[in-house]
């Protein structure tokens, strides 16, 4: 049986690109939090792994850190490889 996703190297890449990516936006978890209508807890269970994203939630991060979803795709696919 294949791992679940939160369990993949893959999945520790993608939390620390969003971590990577709030921090060189100058944006706190409690700001990111505010801009998304969640609590920080929310924000920092994503950065830890605990907490998965859809792909809407994964626009919405992006937008808020003032990037775009194609260009963090395009840094996760790099980091992998």
């Amino acid at each position: 049986m294949p791992k679940k996703s939160v369990h993949q190297d893959e999945h520790a890449v993608l939390v620390e690109l969003l971590r990577e990516m709030r921090q060189a936006s100058g944006i706190t978890q409690v700001a990111l939090a505010e801009a998304l209508g969640r609590s920080q807890s929310h924000i920092s269970d994503i950065e830890s792994g605990t907490r998965r994203l859809d792909l809407i939630q994964l626009r919405d991060y992006c937008a808020a850190c003032g990037d775009q979803l194609i260009a963090f795709v395009k840094r996760f696919e790099a980091r992998l490889h």
